[in-house]
């Protein structure tokens, strides 16, 4: 994994991590509007499968969820609604994942949100090394252990990749 590069100040999901004592590198891109994953692991020369986006999405009741999955798959909304009792899951709108969030789209990290919401991690997301995983803004990721994700998130591990 790349270095980092460049100052980057603290963000929320930063101060959180260090507040809980979690080891963490830092790395550092040129954040392309629509580049998703596919760009960040490009310019970072990572796997995007260890590139782990973090998704707001909403239940049928329109309470928020956050859903961690694999750069380089897509949720299955039927498979994760199933997953977690619902009846169905959508994706929120930008605006509602920001109020949600507390984070520009782009940069949402699910460390630290404004608002405390359940967090699901595709459940092979675990079984990797080190994930790649945003840092609180656009063009910034964080490397950390997948086990901070059920440690310190309790994020429930689900199956839910197409």
């Amino acid at each position: 994994m790349a270095k980092k590069t460049a100052h980057v100040s603290e963000t929320p999901a930063t101060q959180r991590l260090r507040r809980a004592g979690v080891a963490f590198s830092e790395h550092v891109y040129e954040y392309l509007e629509h580049g998703g994953t596919a760009e960040s692991a490009r310019q970072l020369g990572v796997d995007e499968h260890a590139v782990v986006k973090t998704l707001v999405m909403q239940n049928e009741k329109g309470e928020p969820l956050i859903v961690l999955m694999h750069g380089d798959r897509q949720v299955s909304t039927k498979n994760l609604a199933r997953a977690i009792g619902s009846k169905s899951v959508a994706p929120c709108t930008p605006e509602a994942a920001e109020r949600a969030s507390g984070y520009q789209v782009g940069g949402t990290s699910p460390f630290a949100t404004r608002k405390a919401m359940p967090v699901y991690v595709e459940s092979t997301i675990l079984d990797l090394d080190r994930i790649c995983i945003n840092g609180g803004r656009r063009g910034y990721l964080i490397g950390i252990a997948p086990r901070v994700l059920t440690e310190l998130l309790a994020a429930t591990p689900v199956s839910c990749a197409l």
